[in-house]
């Protein structure tokens, strides 16, 4: 009796999870990575097995691209947190040194007109133009993160996107075992760098950790490399040796086949997977268009094993 109750079950749900996916499409916008989803509108709750299916498409596709999703921050912070619980975002200049749960991202002071270019808001925003993944600074790195373009510019202000997963896969096999067991040291700011006013140096000392050079997704057991901006020396190297190992991996990486730039509308929300993925944004004319984007990040969990099941936010 158990077993024909437990085979109905299963049945109605895969009959469940089947109209799911029929009203939801999931198109690849890219041979390796990233997919454009469908069907959904994210503003309001969304019901578990919809949430399920967006989980599953997040682990198997890295970055997740949904168009016209017109969120307001807390309608994007309940959507996120389908995903566990947000991340509070360190104080430093470009969020006028106030801490919270949604990042800006924009070159527009609070009456929207252009902000110079040297603003120190500006100014710490250039270091996302390079590449690197969210939060690898903190003790517990972050899950994902979601991007909402609330003003886009006509022009440029891509945001790129590379799978360190897919390139993981890629690097020559001989020389994967020598980096298997390698432990990366990741800062929220460079220590050459005297005089960065972003951040102090209590949040320098607590904001420098360590992480393993290579990562697994326990929802699919993929490994993958894990570097960017923030990894900046290895235990055990010479900074000198270090700085060329980390920088070959980040530019084994970010090669065009590893890539996809991301040419945002207003109303989008993208998803990536700070686990797997980097990215960076692209520039554009800053006196001459406006542009806001909110962030939020989701917090990672201890151990990474955890996250081999749907968040428990989720439900």
């Amino acid at each position: 009796m158990n077993n024909a109750h437990n085979t109905l079950q299963s049945r109605l749900l895969e009959v469940l999870m089947s109209a799911v996916l029929s009203r939801l499409r999931i198109k690849p916008l890219h041979p390796l990575f990233v997919a454009e989803v469908t069907g959904i509108d994210l503003t309001v709750p969304v019901a578990h097995d919809d949430f399920r299916a967006i989980w599953d498409a997040f682990n198997e596709h890295q970055i997740l691209v949904f168009r016209d999703q017109p969120f307001d921050d807390e309608t994007q912070m309940a959507f996120s947190r389908n995903f566990g619980a947000l991340e509070t975002m360190e104080a430093h200049a470009a969020n006028n040194y106030k801490p919270g749960h949604i990042a800006i991202m924009s070159n527009l002071d609070a009456r929207g007109n252009l902000l110079p270019l040297d603003d120190p808001g500006m100014v710490h925003r250039m270091r996302n133009e390079a590449w690197h993944t969210d939060s690898s600074f903190k003790p517990v790195a972050a899950l994902c993160s979601m991007l909402s373009g609330r003003i886009v510019p006509p022009v440029g202000g891509n945001t790129d996107f590379a799978s360190a997963r897919a390139a993981y896969a890629a690097f020559p096999n001989d020389r994967k075992a020598a980096l298997e067991n390698l432990i990366g040291i990741h800062r929220v700011a460079e220590p050459s760098n005297v005089d960065d006013p972003a951040y102090n140096e209590e949040q320098k000392k607590r904001l420098t950790v360590t992480h393993p050079l290579i990562r697994i997704n326990p929802a699919n057991g993929r490994k993958n490399f894990y570097v960017g901006a923030h990894a900046q020396e290895i235990i055990g190297m010479s900074r000198d040796d270090a700085r060329k190992l980390l920088d070959e991996i980040t530019a084994f990486c970010t090669q065009p086949q590893f890539v996809y730039s991301h040419p945002w509308r207003q109303h989008d929300l993208v998803i990536w997977d700070n686990r797997c993925a980097l990215h960076r944004a692209t520039t554009f004319d800053k006196t001459q268009y406006r542009r806001n984007m909110h962030r939020t990040t989701v917090a990672g969990t201890v151990p990474d094993s955890t996250l081999a099941t749907m968040p428990v936010a989720a439900h």
